[in-house]
């Protein structure tokens, strides 16, 4: 009888390297975790050979090159992890009408906007921070309601925050911390009843912060410092006081400590259009043509 191999762990294993072809023999492997380690190249083509594997985690390694088409085929594939690799290009759409119950492709080299068909994915948990750009698309708000984490932090990302968010009544983690956002944050954000996490900073987001999001029960973190937020109700004075996880400082809140000076506060980028005029058409030329764009 042929030997059984049914999961592979060399994480931190000092290797170093190509993934070899023969890999692929082992068509009964459901695991394949080798992070941390030097391996090099990309993902062999037979890869799709292994019709039993679930997990393959080939994070903090040094593959290059295009994303790995590959793993597109590999059929039965729940969870992907390529992060904290040097992959560059365009990532297919193909990526999000797979069943993949979790995707980590940030701190890569990806150049690309983030796909139009982000929300057909049925995954619990994305993360695609440090690579992208362009606006968060409308789709978004059509993803799986079983989505639990989505980090898209450190991108390259402008427009405004969609309304739909607030459809993710899982939701636990959302960070869309440093890049462009703009205009109000929607209300339907106070609709996210398991939200733990909500970090919106260094953005250029701005008006008030809505009174239901401060009153969200499972709300831990919330960070909404270097915005341009110019006010926030009883609720959120709350918060202050509460716990240390919530930060406020450089928005432009009147009587406030550590905020922006008042000159930077009457420049709000997008001159504090609301959420439905910023995220029209003419409202998003308007802004370009403001900030010369």
């Amino acid at each position: 009888m042929a030997p059984f191999v049914a999961a592979i762990d060399l994480n931190h294993a000092n290797l170093k390297g190509i993934l070899v072809k023969e890999l692929s023999l082992l068509t009964d492997i459901s695991i394949l975790h080798l992070n941390s380690n030097s391996f090099s190249g990309t993902i062999p083509e037979t890869f799709n050979n292994i019709s039993s594997l679930q997990e393959l985690d080939l994070s903090n390694n040094l593959f290059s090159g295009p994303f790995p088409t590959v793993v597109l085929y590999i059929p039965n594939l729940v969870y992907l992890d390529l992060r904290f690799n040097s992959f560059s290009g365009l990532i297919p759409e193909e990526l999000f009408n797979k069943r993949l119950d979790a995707i980590f492709l940030n701190n890569n080299q990806f150049e690309s906007e983030l796909p139009q068909n982000l929300g057909n994915s049925p995954a619990s948990v994305i993360n695609l921070a440090n690579n992208f750009s362009g606006n968060i698309p409308v789709s978004f708000g059509l993803a799986s309601s079983k989505l639990k984490e989505i980090l898209l932090l450190n991108n390259q990302l402008t427009g405004c925050i969609p309304e739909g968010v607030g459809l993710f009544s899982e939701m636990q983690v959302f960070d869309v911390s440093r890049n462009s956002l703009m205009g109000h944050l929607p209300d339907t954000v106070s609709c996210l009843s398991d939200i733990e996490v909500l970090n919106l900073a260094h953005n250029k987001l701005s008006g008030e912060l809505p009174d239901l999001v401060c009153s969200l029960r499972s709300l831990m973190n919330l960070t909404v410092a270097y915005n341009f937020f110019s006010g926030f109700s009883q609720e959120c004075h709350k918060l202050l006081f509460r716990n240390s996880g919530f930060d406020f400082s450089l928005n432009c809140i009147p009587g406030r400590d550590m905020q922006r000076p008042q000159p930077e506060c009457s420049m709000i980028p997008g001159g504090g259009l609301s959420q439905n005029s910023l995220c029209t058409s003419s409202g998003l030329r308007s802004i370009a043509w403001e900030l010369g764009g």
